[in-house]
């Protein structure tokens, strides 16, 4: 058998399987080695970072509250009669000087009474010199007749000091008629504003009737609650009184008749204890003089809701930057000397739309992050680009101070 009809008696599958399995081989043989290429290296991650720069700062307390009178009180008679003047300041929202008049009762009665009561006086002082004069004249008798040995009553010692009572009753009566006349005129031991007034020109009134509501008008006082927190940034006098001079500055802001404005005070003293509940302090600010047109273009009006901003002592080792650094309450990331992140744990001492006051372990000179902490992991180096913090965004940085105690210009 020839070789050609060999070939021809061979299934064509096997032919088939026979180009594939060459084909395969050379793809195999020939195909050429792939060079080995390094990784490429991942994008660092970059972060904004401003430079902690620790200082003594007085940081400010701000707190609200509602403006109170200094002191209120309800005017009342003292004795009865109908009412015969009023002032024209005897209205709601008017004002009274220190001992003006503010209502007059019919006087008349009251004057009739003085007059009684001075003649009752005059009778008393007759029968007083009467009675002394006859005391006289019965110690001449017994002294002519050689008999020392009298007794009290014929000497008349309880006739002069019955009549001697009897003038000091007539000079109290007369007194008492004096006062009630003066208690007709009704007047205050305070400059005053009405608040509210409860009778009018021509009722009649009985002892003790309430005409109105008046407050002292020479100050004005606001409660503010403070937490523990803030009473830690303020010099408040807790227990003991201070100078004037060391009382904390407070700027109070409000709005009257649409019209923002602010007025100046101090605060005086704080409230006996905590509040029970809220666990609260409270400071008692006085505002002076709060409707002198010359120390205040606006008045300070009682009821009125207003914000404190109370003058801070100074604290070492503040850092004031962007409230942006802050994250999770009261945690910042910080970077170490080879640009890798740390987290640490501050403590706010205050925080207000733009910025943030806190202490920590944190050393003059270091970055921290300025903002997008949560793309960040700690350990993870960074690359950094540094924030310039405005020159104007540190205020109330305290003057180093002298021996003396003198602040440096």
């Amino acid at each position: 058998m020839s070789v050609l009809d060999t070939v021809r008696r061979v299934p064509p599958f096997v032919w088939v399987l026979l180009v594939g399995v060459s084909l395969i081989a050379a793809i195999v043989l020939l195909k050429p080695t792939p060079e080995p290429r390094p990784p490429k290296p991942l994008p660092q991650a970059r972060a904004t970072v401003v430079i902690a720069q620790p200082q003594t700062l007085a940081v400010n307390v701000y707190a609200q509250g509602s403006v109170e009178p200094r002191r209120q009180i309800d005017v009342v008679t003292q004795v009865a009669g109908t009412l015969t003047e009023v002032s024209p300041q005897f209205v709601s929202g008017g004002f009274f000087a220190k001992g003006a008049t503010l209502a007059q009762i019919d006087p008349r009665d009251y004057q009739v009474a003085v007059a009684r009561a001075k003649a009752t006086l005059v009778e008393a002082q007759k029968v007083l010199a009467t009675e002394r004069g006859q005391a006289r004249q019965v110690q001449r008798e017994w002294k002519d007749l050689g008999n020392s040995d009298a007794n009290d009553l014929f000497l008349r010692k309880p006739q002069i000091a019955a009549a001697e009572a009897q003038v000091e009753a007539a000079k109290a009566g007369l007194m008492q008629a004096e006062l009630n006349l003066e208690r007709t005129n009704i007047t205050l031991p305070f400059a005053a504003r009405v608040s509210a007034t409860y009778s009018d020109l021509g009722q009649y009134l009985n002892g003790g009737g309430r005409i109105a509501t008046v407050y002292d008008a020479a100050a004005a006082l606001v409660r503010l609650p403070l937490t523990d927190l803030q009473a830690s940034l303020i010099d408040l006098p807790l227990a003991f009184g201070k100078p004037p001079q060391q009382l904390p500055d407070v700027t109070l802001r409000g709005v009257v008749a649409g019209q923002p404005y602010e007025w100046q005070g101090k605060v005086m003293r704080t409230e006996a204890g905590l509040d029970p509940q809220s666990r609260l302090y409270y400071a008692v600010v006085e505002i002076p003089d709060p409707f002198d047109p010359v120390k205040n273009k606006l008045p300070l009006l009682m009821g009125m809701y207003v914000t404190a901003d109370i003058s801070g002592k100074p604290i070492e080792q503040v850092i004031h930057l962007p409230k942006s650094v802050i994250f999770r309450r009261d945690k910042v990331y910080l970077l170490d000397a080879e640009n890798r992140v740390q987290e640490q744990t501050v403590k706010i001492l205050r925080m207000d739309d733009t910025h943030v006051w806190f202490t920590g372990q944190i050393s003059a000179g270091q970055q921290i992050v300025l903002e997008r902490q949560g793309y960040l992991i700690p350990g993870t180096q960074v690359e950094t680009q540094l924030f310039e913090t405005p020159q104007t965004s540190v205020p109330q940085i305290v003057a180093p101070q002298t021996e003396s105690g003198a602040a440096q210009p």
